[in-house]
């Protein structure tokens, strides 16, 4: 009897020992896994090029980051001098602003904010064209896409952060946009670790959301 239970102990620290092994195996391939994505992630996020240059466009689009007390934070300031830059050397003719909402409290959608600080800066309101229901960066180009086609507009400039530009890239193209350029510069005011590190989640959730939406898993 002895005998016998030793024999199964030792078979159930036996097993016991596999599966603590193949835990090891799958959380050890689970962290390189993840840390090849993350690299892989940070060199397109910090793979724009500065030096390219950019070209005339129909018009650019300003891609919505948060208001602060129905003004534009410092992140968005910095997208809207850029854009406004781009519309005063004859870059761009019009600007699309996009975004709505952002649930932080401010009561203005983030395109009418703009807006109002690109008029404050003298920008004729003809040349400022809204979107209101966005966000996200996917929403801020899937609601963009009909006033583009309504205006006619075959070129374009997508003016944001150099962090955020590799992304909206991809999303533009999975949008079948006409010709895009991203314009985008390096931030004044913004942590870039705290920003890239967000940004590799929302490069990640974007991928996911493309790989369910291209096997008609989620709706577009």
């Amino acid at each position: 009897m002895a005998e016998t239970n030793k024999r199964s102990s030792a078979r159930k620290r036996k097993q016991d020992g596999k599966a603590r092994l193949l835990l090891f195996r799958a959380a050890a391939w689970f962290i390189v896994i993840g840390v090849v994505w993350t690299g892989y992630l940070l060199y397109r996020i910090n793979g724009y090029d500065y030096n390219k240059e950019i070209p005339p466009a129909d018009a650019g689009i300003v891609l919505g980051a948060a208001l602060w007390d129905d003004v534009p934070s410092p992140a968005l300031k910095e997208r809207l001098d850029y854009a406004y830059e781009l519309l005063e050397s004859g870059k761009v003719h019009k600007l699309i602003l996009t975004g709505g909402l952002d649930g932080n409290g401010s009561k203005l959608t983030e395109a009418e904010g703009m807006r109002n600080y690109l008029a404050a800066l003298g920008v004729p309101e003809d040349k400022l064209l809204l979107e209101l229901k966005a966000r996200s960066t996917y929403e801020n180009l899937l609601y963009s896409k009909p006033i583009v086609e309504a205006y006619q507009l075959n070129s374009l400039l997508l003016i944001t952060h150099d962090y955020h530009a590799a992304r909206a890239s991809d999303i533009a193209h999975y949008l079948h946009y006409p010709q895009t350029t991203t314009a985008a510069f390096h931030t004044e005011v913004l942590s870039p670790v705290k920003n890239e590190s967000r940004e590799v989640l929302a490069f990640t959730k974007w991928e996911l959301d493309k790989l369910l939406m291209t096997v008609h898993l989620k709706a577009d």
